[in-house]
């Protein structure tokens, strides 16, 4: 079988008693160059820069590009906004299911935005350290299908044209295993699937029209060696089984703010599902001072020390106005840490 990289890492920490600390750390690394969302999300030479910067100040365990959820349907034509200050915004229009058919053969390989993501990846290959393993994002299939149909219509659809949406998600997955085998090629480790929308949804409907998409590019992905990350924003507590009956290597959560007790999550799910999490990006990262955030990862690790399977990261990806100070006090107390 191919070589995990992740698994392999994963392994080796707990050998030695310590976690691994992988915060979602991307837009302050905007900070740290100069760059603006605008251009490094449309720049890869630009976005190589902000990660190199991140991995230089930080080490994580994982890196990941600047999270991007509009990336897959911008390159299936909807229509998409991009502000200089932040993240590109896909703007809400008519859709018909037709587009479909009309727009079976588009080969989003050829995106000019996509390539500079895959383009961005192979840099990082290039240019960071081994250490460092690669991490990719991919916009989750109900996600997709929300942007591409509207957020509220895709939530109707569930219920009332059930169909339909099935036709939207097949499309969504098959668009986003073409990305995802583009990102796996140029060198990405770890793949992250993005579902922040289907936390709306009950768990038959959850498991309905994402996780049961979501294992379809999972299986697509079995032996190339990559491993795979499920994240959901929001409470998810009531969603866990479908999360971790995917077959993704961890699930990512969201912080106690919006519900998620990561101890009981850990108790909940098998050991050969990682769990990470769930430090909130926008409390005392955002606002404290260093020594809270220390107090604030330290008491999370101290939580979760009965949990091998434990991987210490952010709720969410950290905001661009994130004090660089925080996130270095993030680092050492999830490097400090040993197992007892």
């Amino acid at each position: 079988m191919t070589q995990n990289p992740f698994r392999e890492k994963f392994r080796r920490a707990q050998n030695e008693g310590r976690r691994l600390v992988v915060p979602l750390v991307g837009f302050p690394g905007l900070n740290m160059t100069g760059c603006t969302i605008k251009l490094a999300q449309q720049n890869y030479g630009e976005h190589f820069k902000v990660m190199k910067a991140i991995a230089e100040a930080f080490e994580p365990d994982v890196i990941f590009p600047l999270m991007d959820l509009a990336v897959e349907a911008n390159a299936l034509g909807r229509y998409t906004v991009f502000p200089q200050a932040e993240s590109a915004t896909v703007v809400q229009g008519e859709f018909s299911v037709d587009e479909l058919t009309q727009r079976a053969q588009v080969n989003i390989a050829f995106d000019t935005r996509l390539l500079g993501y895959v383009e961005t990846m192979k840099l990082m290959c290039i240019g960071l350290p081994d250490s460092i393993l690669k991490g990719a994002y991919v916009t989750g299939p109900y996600t997709l299908a929300a942007l591409m149909m509207g957020a509220g219509e895709a939530a109707m659809a569930t219920v009332l044209k059930p169909d339909e949406l099935h036709a939207v998600c097949q499309y969504a997955t098959e668009r986003i295993q073409e990305y995802a085998r583009l990102l796996i090629a140029a060198g990405a480790q770890v793949l992250c699937v993005l579902e922040p929308s289907a936390v709306m949804l009950g768990p038959e409907q959850f498991g309905a029209f994402s996780a049961n998409y979501i294992r379809h590019i999972i299986e697509s992905c079995k032996y190339t060696g990559v491993a795979t990350v499920y994240h959901t924003c929001g409470n998810t507590m009531h969603l866990l089984d479908q999360m971790a009956g995917a077959g993704v290597s961890a699930v990512s959560l969201d912080s106690p703010v919006a519900g998620v007790d990561l101890p009981a999550v850990a108790q909940k799910l098998p050991e050969d599902v990682a769990v990470m999490g769930n430090i909130n990006p926008t409390g005392c990262m955002l606002t404290g001072k260093s020594q809270d955030v220390e107090a604030e990862v330290t008491n999370l690790l101290k939580k979760m020390a009965p949990y091998s399977n434990f991987i210490l990261s952010t709720g969410c990806d950290l905001p661009q106005e994130t004090p660089l100070e925080n996130i270095h006090a993030f680092m050492r107390a999830g490097r400090r840490y040993r197992a007892s």
